[in-house]
């Protein structure tokens, strides 16, 4: 039996702080919800976490300017359901200035109408959402994904030949009313088909919001089981170092007492 180099006491010891070490990890891991506190836990998942954290976050941009760009599209179509409107109501005044039993002062009123929503189309042609013009016909090139792919919005433009040339028309006259008619019609046409454009995008633009929508769901499923605690396992780990660092706090406390039994070899 020796004194100065006590083995029990020394591998006590370092069996007590590996527990302790454990148990100081454990509670970390159940205080903070995550099962990676440090890089020394899991560096390759931690690497792996960090790049889908990063992702998520470029989705969550790309979510930002889908939706902002569904909020262009749909003022866009307000506007042109109000153009909707005014075209069919250009084109019935259009009619009723071809009524014979109408008089050159009778057609004058019905002019006026006509050139207040002429000009009222000319107006919203000049319309713009946040700085952007909504209807110069230009095409919109929206990100659409986390790598910056996009989708192009088909412009719409207001101020062409097909609504400029309706909104000038004159129906003071019979032959004015004639080809104002022809005129409008065409203008309906066109709005029909940019309408539908405008339909177009918003629908495509659904299905970019609900693919990264899921897309976000299913890497913050993964980065989950790579980062989150289990609760229920890590309790059990928890309540197990704690014993474990009980015991090794009783046992380095009698190993440190065996010296002591040397006394009673010189008493």
């Amino acid at each position: 039996m020796v004194i100065n180099t006590n083995l029990s006491a020394q591998n006590a010891a370092t069996l007590l702080m590996q527990s302790s070490s454990n148990l100081s990890q454990s509670l970390q891991r159940l205080s903070s919800g995550s099962k990676i506190t440090s890089p020394a836990d899991d560096s390759a998942g931690l690497a792996v976490s960090m790049k889908l954290n990063a992702q998520m976050a470029r989705i969550d941009g790309a979510t930002n300017n889908v939706n902002n760009a569904v909020s262009f599209a749909q003022t866009q179509d307000g506007y042109v359901s109000q153009i909707n409107s005014a075209l069919s109501r250009m084109s019935e005044l259009s009619v009723l200035a071809q009524d014979v039993t109408k008089t050159t002062s009778d057609r004058q009123l019905y002019q006026q109408e006509f050139h207040a929503l002429g000009s009222y189309i000319n107006n919203v042609a000049t319309k713009d959402f946040n700085g952007v013009s909504l209807f110069d016909g230009n095409t919109l090139n929206v990100t659409t994904d986390s790598e910056g792919n996009t989708f192009g919005m088909t412009g719409i433009n207001l101020a062409s030949a097909s609504y400029s040339t309706a909104t000038a028309d004159d129906i003071t006259s019979l032959s004015g009313a004639q080809q104002a008619l022809t005129d409008v019609k065409t203008a309906i046409s066109a709005l029909a088909s940019d309408r539908a454009n405008i339909g177009s995008n918003e629908e495509s633009l659904s299905y970019y919001d609900n693919q990264l929508t899921a897309l976000k769901n299913n890497l913050s499923a993964a980065n989950s089981q790579i980062t989150d605690v289990d609760v229920a396992q890590e309790s059990t780990n928890y309540a197990k170092q704690n014993i474990l660092v009980q015991t090794g706090t009783a046992m380095l406390a009698q190993a440190n007492s065996l010296p002591q039994s040397v006394l009673k070899l010189l008493s």
